[in-house]
């Protein structure tokens, strides 16, 4: 089992994550964007190579209620998306944390960082919906 919010992370309040490494950021969505999902049967993932902007949508993830837009957390260049999950989408539901990740941005601009929820601060907001 995955820790349900890891502590390492920095968080959106459109339920966003980001973690970042060696100035590429990994993008998810939060256990709490899953839940309010429920069963995610489509991933439309960004193509390698687009520039996505802070706060702009990025990706479209489809669930059994609805459609939902899912915004960059961070700016930058898409070098990597989780081709997995155009064959087995709900790896969003099961693994948001792991291997349910989006995409992975090289940031251009690292200080967006920063601004985003701390892992404390997203619990206190998820708390307050």
């Amino acid at each position: 089992m995955y820790p349900i919010y890891p502590e390492n992370y920095r968080y959106t309040k459109e339920h966003e994550w980001v973690n970042v490494e060696a100035g590429v950021g990994v993008i998810g969505i939060t256990d709490h964007a899953q839940k309010e999902l429920g069963d995610i049967v489509y991933v439309e993932l960004p193509k390698v190579g687009a520039l996505v902007e802070q706060g702009k949508s990025f990706a479209v993830v489809e669930s059994v209620k609805a459609a939902s837009e899912i915004f960059a957390p961070v700016s930058g260049e898409v070098v990597e998306v989780n081709e997995a999950l155009t064959g087995a989408p709900e790896t969003l539901n099961a693994d948001p944390h792991g291997n349910g990740w989006i995409a992975k941005i090289k940031l251009s601009t690292p200080g967006e960082v920063a601004e985003l929820l701390s892992l404390a601060d997203y619990q206190a907001f998820v708390g307050a919906e």
